[in-house]
């Protein structure tokens, strides 16, 4: 007869997520829109190409998704091998806190999310995500 043989692991714990009110996910997604209409969109949303070859950008927008705030672009696949002829990527992460606090993160080319900013201001994340290019698309 064979035994499972038990061990013991340590685990962490699990982060706890705090409740967005609604003021805030309101307030947040008002500032986010400002920082796409008036700098974002400007920079990276370009006519198409005439011939073209690459993905490019189409849209930003943000929404919420928990407590997490996403910051998106969406790309159109002109080639005529693309599986859809578009495609969404988020790109920047603000992950609500509790008391008007978000933790800032990026996405890295591996996919994984990299928690750059802890404890800021939603008007300190936007300004990291407007001025440092890890936080754009």
């Amino acid at each position: 007869m064979s035994r499972t043989q038990k061990t013991w692991v340590h685990t962490r714990p699990k982060p706890t997520r705090h409740k967005v009110p609604d003021r805030t996910k309101r307030e947040v997604s008002q500032a986010a829109e400002k920082l796409l209409t008036a700098d974002l969109r400007l920079t990276y949303i370009k006519e198409p190409p005439v011939d073209p070859q690459f993905n490019y950008i189409v849209e930003l927008f943000s929404k919420w998704y928990g407590s997490y705030f996403y910051l998106c672009a969406k790309y159109a696949c002109p080639g005529p091998y693309a599986i859809s002829p578009f495609f969404e990527t988020k790109f920047a992460r603000m992950e609500y806190a509790g008391g008007n606090r978000f933790h800032l993160s990026y996405m890295q080319h591996t996919g994984q999310w990299f928690e750059v900013y802890q404890n800021l201001s939603s008007d300190e994340c936007l300004e990291h995500i407007r001025a440092e290019p890890s936080f754009q698309p």
